[in-house]
């Protein structure tokens, strides 16, 4: 991955199944932590009609508002338009193509978890995006 110039901007695909709780945390983490210097996308192979509303309690205790995003369908032009796609659960579902960096992150499904179970899963999310920042913005 080049280093990030103002003319070059990383778009960051997450994607889970619902698109309502693992991928909106993700996204709203990258959104609050690297402000305009990436551009965020996410999207569910199967979106849910509203996002979690405990993933969105457990991010407005860290200060962060995704009450207002909604779920989206994935598409293959999503894909192709991001330079790193990270899956979280959508195994299968999601198209791959090639010269696309990937990763799969593991976490718990935070859906039907009560506030208990949904922080360390927010944790464990914002922990990874800090990572990927690293990774994608030279210092």
């Amino acid at each position: 991955m080049p280093a990030n110039t103002d003319s070059i901007k990383p778009t960051v695909l997450f994607v889970c199944v619902h698109n309502a709780g693992r991928s909106q945390m993700a996204a709203g983490y990258l959104q609050h932590l690297a402000g305009d210097r990436i551009q965020v996308v996410s999207a569910g192979s199967q979106p849910a009609d509203r996002i979690n509303p405990v993933a969105v309690a457990a991010m407005a205790e860290d200060g962060i508002d995704i009450a207002t995003e909604q779920p989206r369908v994935l598409t293959a032009e999503a894909v192709q338009e991001s330079d790193v796609v990270i899956t979280m659960g959508c195994g299968d579902e999601c198209p791959f193509f090639p010269g696309k960096r990937y990763e799969d992150w593991k976490l718990d499904d935070p859906a039907g978890q009560g506030i208990d179970a949904v922080r360390p899963i927010r944790d464990e999310i914002k922990t990874r995006v800090e990572a990927l920042i690293g990774s994608l913005i030279a210092a």
